[in-house]
C-alpha cells in the first residue's frame, strides 16, 4: 500500500518525507486556504519534496475552464497529478488528460458506480471518502470492497485511493481491502506507529541497559 499525506503544510510534508515512508501528497483548496499561502508557490514547494504523485485541485466547475486550469497546473513540476471532481465535466477533463499522458485523481466519490465511472474515464486515481461516507450513515470500508472487486473483475488499472481517513483503524481496514494508496493527515500517520507494548517493551529495555552501566560507541 503506497501512503500519501493529505496535507499543504511543509514542516509536516518534510517531517513525514524523512521518513522515507512517503509515497505523494494530496491537497485540496481546503488545505490550500489553511496554509495561508499562494497556491501555485506552496504547490510548487510540495512538488520539489516528494518524487511521487502530488494532487493539486482544478476549481472550476466546467470542463473548459478545468481544461485550462489543468494546462497551469500541470507546467508546476512532472509529478503534479490534476484533481477533478467526479461529476460529468470532470470526468470528461479526466478523460482527455489521461488520454495526454497526465496523472488525474477523481476526487469526492461515493459509490461503486461513480468509480467505475472513473475507471472507464481512465482515471490514475479514485478517491472514495471512507469518513465522510461513514458520518452520513453508510459503510466507507464497504465501498472500498465493493470498487476493489469491480476493479478486478474487468483489470482496469485505476488506483483506489483511500480518502478522508480518520484513525489507523481505517488504514488497516483498506489494507485488508485491497486499496492501493491510503492519504491521511500527518496525526493518523503518526499513530501508525503507537502501540502500548512497543512503548512498554522500549521502556524496560531502556532500565535494563541502563543497569549494565554500558554504553555503545558512537565514534
Amino acid at each position: 500500500m503506497k501512503f500519501f499525506v493529505d496535507t499543504a503544510d511543509i514542516a509536516d510534508i518534510k517531517e513525514m518525507a524523512d521518513t522515507g515512508l512517503l509515497d505523494g501528497v494530496t491537497t485540496n483548496p481546503s488545505l490550500i486556504a489553511k496554509s495561508g499561502r499562494d497556491f501555485m508557490e506552496v504547490t510548487k514547494e510540495i512538488c520539489g519534496l516528494v518524487d511521487g504523485p502530488v494532487s493539486a485541485e482544478v476549481v472550476a466547475l466546467d470542463h473548459e475552464t478545468m481544461m485550462k486550469e489543468a494546462e497551469t497546473l500541470r507546467k508546476i513540476a512532472d509529478n503534479v497529478c490534476i484533481k477533478v471532481p467526479l461529476t460529468i465535466d470532470g470526468l470528461k477533463t479526466c478523460k482527455k488528460l489521461t488520454s495526454d499522458g497526465t496523472m488525474v485523481n477523481v476526487t469526492l466519490c461515493f459509490s461503486a458506480n461513480q468509480a467505475l465511472l472513473a475507471a472507464k474515464a481512465g482515471a490514475t486515481f479514485v478517491s472514495p471518502f471512507i469518513g465522510r461516507h461513514d458520518d452520513n450513515g453508510f459503510d466507507g470500508m464497504e465501498l472500498i470492497g465493493d470498487i476493489r472487486l469491480i476493479y478486478n473483475n474487468y483489470d482496469f488499472q485505476t488506483e483506489i485511493l483511500a480518502a478522508s481517513i480518520r484513525n489507523p483503524v481505517h488504514v488497516l481496514q483498506s489494507a485488508r481491502l485491497g486499496a492501493d494508496v491510503a492519504t491521511m493527515p500527518p496525526a493518523v500517520i503518526k499513530g501508525l506507529f503507537k502501540h502500548v507494548l512497543t512503548d512498554k517493551g522500549l521502556e524496560g529495555f531502556i532500565k535494563d541497559w541502563e543497569k549494565t552501566g554500558q554504553s555503545i560507541p558512537t565514534s
